[in-house]
């Protein structure tokens, strides 16, 4: 047995006795969240769903987490479009992530957890479903998951691939467990060029960039009908977004937004930002923290609302509220269409950022700290296009959203530089469904 095999037989080994552990993780997310403990036996490779019929190919797409699902939307899309008789399978880690993908499906379409990563689940998933393909989404790679499909035949693939430094790093370190996993990949389609010699540096044989999905997402028209609407109703009172905020990053928001800096501003600066009164909306990352982020909002003394306690219009209290938290999924085009500026959550904190495509193909100003690597390039080239601005922590990043508040001209030139630098990049779905075809499809494609 080969070094890297002895590696896998021991991983293996971890991963069967851990899976007590798995169940008790379960159980403790599922108090907060319950659909962690909906069809649990399914993590195991224990699957009651008949794997889905037809004669169309069956694409197995693994979606972890809701932004992940979110990008496999824009992709199915175009998947459908070429194959209209394609079956899918769709896998997910998260509870997130499974809500999500529930409003992707169609008649005779499958949704399942992803199975642990032992040996037995991953060969009972794959002897079950006997997908044609596996697509998944952005950073997945999983050591016997991976395995176990090429021993099958079936083809895997990374699609809307990244691999940050930091993480190239990690995976180095684990490299006689990680670095056969990568190799065994049929393909990874990279976002960017350095994500690709990322990828090509840990071990993947065939790599190509084809650019991110996230660009070809298009904002929810009704959403962006209503925050005009919303915006009718503040009677032209600004909000200012900590958009997919993490945790520690809300408290010191709000530490910065009660106690702005002043200093060496002329008197009719500092009158003009007290007249502005700007309304400030949180939208936290993970919705398991909704509850205690309005806490803390609370606690500070401030007037709070949560935007799931009403429907269409903002109550009376709504708009004379201090801060409201955006505690719903699925309507960040509404919050981006609403906000006059956006302070991009997960880059205060050395977390890698969150995704600005979204911010950008609404039109709206984006703020960013010092820690983007999850998505560099997209941050280097909206700062590059006028689109972002970049701020050393978040005091300055409030300074310059007032200072944005203040500066009609400046927003609307970062407005439409956002609309430009979205539409531009636009595209990844249709080469991602044209290297798809390459595999399925050889005889009428090029490989």
């Amino acid at each position: 047995m080969h070094e890297g095999a002895m590696i896998r037989a021991l991983y293996s080994l971890v991963t069967w006795f851990a899976q007590p552990l798995l169940l008790t993780k379960l159980r403790r997310r599922g108090a907060a969240e319950p659909g962690y403990l909906h069809a649990v036996d399914e993590r195991f490779g224990r699957y009651t769903t008949a794997r889905p019929a037809g004669d169309g190919p069956l694409i197995w797409i693994h979606a972890v987490s809701l932004g992940e699902t979110r990008a496999a939307a824009i992709l199915l899309a175009a998947l459908r479009e070429r194959w209209p008789g394609m079956r899918l399978l769709l896998t997910h880690g998260t509870a997130t992530g499974r809500a999500e993908g529930a409003k992707l499906l169609r008649a005779g379409d499958v949704q399942v957890w992803q199975p642990w990563d032992s040996r037995g689940a991953v060969r009972r998933f794959l002897a079950h479903f006997r997908p044609d393909v596996g697509v998944l989404m952005e950073t997945e790679v999983w050591p016997n998951l991976i395995h176990e499909a090429a021993a099958c035949g079936v083809p895997m693939v990374l699609v809307n691939a990244r691999l940050s430094g930091k993480s190239l790093r990690g995976a180095q370190r684990a490299g006689g467990l990680l670095r056969p996993a990568y190799r065994a990949l049929t393909a990874a389609w990279a976002q960017t060029e350095a994500d690709a010699a990322r990828l090509a540096a840990i071990g993947v044989r065939h790599v190509g960039v084809l650019g991110n999905l996230k660009f070809d997402a298009r904002p929810d028209a009704a959403q962006q009908a209503r925050a005009e609407r919303w915006r009718a109703a503040l009677g032209g009172r600004p909000v200012v977004m900590l958009a997919s905020s993490r945790e520690g990053e809300e408290v010191e928001f709000i530490k910065c937004f009660k106690a702005p800096a002043l200093e060496g501003q002329a008197p009719e600066a500092i009158e003009k930002r007290a007249k502005l009164r700007p309304l400030w909306l949180i939208v936290p990352r993970h919705p398991q923290r909704f509850v205690d982020v309005a806490a803390t909002a609370r606690a500070a003394g401030l007037a709070v609302v949560q935007r799931s306690q009403w429907s269409e219009s903002p109550p009376p209290e709504a708009v004379t509220a201090d801060v409201w938290i955006g505690d719903t999924l699925g309507e960040m085009t509404l919050y981006y269409s609403l906000a006059e500026a956006a302070l991009l959550g997960g880059s205060f904190a050395p977390l890698g950022g969150q995704n600005l495509i979204e911010a950008a193909a609404c039109g709206c100003p984006i703020v960013m700290g010092p820690h983007t690597f999850n998505f560099a390039q997209a941050a280097e080239l909206a700062e590059a296009a006028g689109a972002a601005r970049r701020v050393v922590d978040l005091k300055q990043g409030v300074a310059c959203a007032h200072g944005l508040l203040a500066d009609a001209g400046a927003r609307r030139r970062m407005s439409r530089a956002g609309l430009a630098f979205a539409l531009e990049h636009q595209g990844a779905a249709e080469r991602s469904a044209d290297a798809l075809a390459a595999l399925l499809e050889p005889a009428n494609s090029a490989v």
